[in-house]
């Protein structure tokens, strides 16, 4: 397995938080240096948003439950939730056939005679629930991270283009105080593959600073989450530029969408 392949592996884990100490620093210094390593991470948060966002909007696309869901499983196979109910609604409550699959298949193992199978599956059922605490956990600081962009600080700001049809869109949502920012993208054109869109935060004074680089999806949508920009920036606006795939330090061409606070 080559360097490139084996963080990729990763990604997963570290858009939900879930990995620590030298594991996670690893990831950021491999995220700084490869560019498709950090497309794939901005692809998994987005997906992450759609899902959080849809507990209070539209019901997220099906492409984003199921590459969300498929980028987990492969992360942590044996993480099956065990209490989830219809009424958690989304992807979060679709894992609840498979706890209760596991405990009727329990309940009939129970039965049988055997002293060491059943030891075997008390201990299997153990272990699901301490993976089921652990797998609520996740869920609950994905929820928590998307809550500070429905406070009173958040700055919704919407960018279009006229004269296209469909018109493409972009939806910016950002924290000054923290730094957070939350853009989601529609209808976008397709890129060469060599280029991408780049999202730039438009200061009160000085230059503009990049926010995040992103490709968007057959259907012409695109995420940012979170970009890596300083707490405490005023922001008059949002724009979007295409820059190499890399992504670009400073704009080298022309906006093709642009949104102005309030």
């Amino acid at each position: 397995m080559s360097a490139h392949e084996q963080f990729a592996d990763d990604l997963a884990l570290y858009a939900l938080e879930a990995l620590d100490g030298p594991q996670r620093k690893a990831v950021e210094q491999h995220v700084e240096s490869c560019a498709a390593c950090r497309r794939e991470l901005e692809s998994l948060r987005g997906d992450m948003a759609l899902l959080a966002l849809s507990a209070s909007g539209p019901h997220p696309p099906q492409r984003s439950r199921d590459r969300l869901m498929s980028a987990i499983a492969a992360e942590r196979p044996a993480m099956v939730p065990e209490r989830a109910t219809a009424s958690s609604g989304g992807w979060f409550g679709r894992l609840g056939w498979v706890a209760a699959a596991l405990v009727l298949l329990g309940g009939t193992l129970l039965i049988n005679d055997e002293k060491e199978k059943n030891a075997a599956l008390q201990h299997e059922i153990a272990g699901l629930q301490m993976k089921t605490a652990a797998q609520d956990a996740e869920l609950q600081q994905v929820r928590k991270e998307f809550t500070a962009f429905q406070g009173p600080d958040a700055q919704p700001v919407t960018l279009v283009v006229a004269a296209n049809h469909p018109q493409p869109q972009g939806k910016a949502i950002y924290v000054p105080t923290s730094g957070k920012l939350l853009f989601v993208a529609s209808n976008l054109p397709a890129l060469p593959d060599d280029k991408a869109y780049e999202l730039w935060l438009l200061p009160s004074t000085g230059a503009p600073v990049p926010a995040g680089v992103f490709h968007p999806d057959a259907k012409g949508s695109g995420v940012v989450v979170n970009p890596p920009l300083a707490a405490g920036v005023s922001a008059k606006g949002f724009a979007i530029t295409v820059e190499p795939k890399e992504g670009s330090a400073a704009p080298t061409t022309k906006p093709m969408m642009v949104g102005l606070v309030g």
